[in-house]
């Protein structure tokens, strides 16, 4: 176990298929898992994010005008009634205008897991203290220099494993800064 400041501890970048595609450990002394561990973490988290995503509960709206729309039903006299049908869906996501999104945060004891998922479907994981504080922050600055030095670089292809030493450095460089 660490003392001292609330720290990050992993993180691993998921692609949109769900496959591994960046792993890295920031501290010393944490139980090593084999490339076949992450390789089965990555697609399980993938799964279980897609499966709690597709549950995200709609709550009902409370709108004055709740019902969608009046229509006439002519009977068989030749008389038409109106009828009012209820509106498709009186449900609502909690946040409308949002993407519904999974499984964002998990927490125990001795860690919390944070997921971050850009609009292209790729999943940064970020394994912390559970007393870490202004994650979002973290998260940012750690989308800001993927964006910088993995997917501006003319070598990386869209999808596959990340390798660039340029990332890594400047990441651990952060990480260590703001310890």
């Amino acid at each position: 176990m660490y003392v001292g400041q609330p720290t990050v501890f992993s993180l691993i970048i998921i692609n949109k298929a769900g496959g591994l595609i960046y792993q890295r450990e920031f501290q010393p002394g944490l139980r090593k898992l084999s490339t076949n561990d992450y390789l089965v973490l990555a697609g399980t988290f993938h799964g279980v994010h897609a499966i709690t995503r597709s549950i995200t509960p709609k709550i009902p709206v409370s709108a004055p005008n709740a019902l969608a729309s009046s229509s006439s039903v002519t009977s068989p006299s030749g008389t038409s009634t109106p009828t009012i049908t209820p509106a498709a869906s009186a449900h609502s996501y909690p946040n409308p205008g949002f993407p519904v999104t999974g499984l964002e945060s998990l927490e125990t004891d001795k860690f919390r897991l944070t997921c971050f998922q850009t609009l292209t479907g790729t999943k940064f994981l970020l394994f912390t203290d559970p007393l870490m504080g202004n994650i979002d922050t973290v998260m940012n600055k750690i989308y800001e220099l993927y964006a910088d030095y993995v997917m501006k670089n003319p070598f990386y292809q869209l999808e596959m494993p990340v390798r660039c030493e340029a990332f890594d450095r400047h990441l651990s460089g952060w990480l260590r800064g703001r310890a």
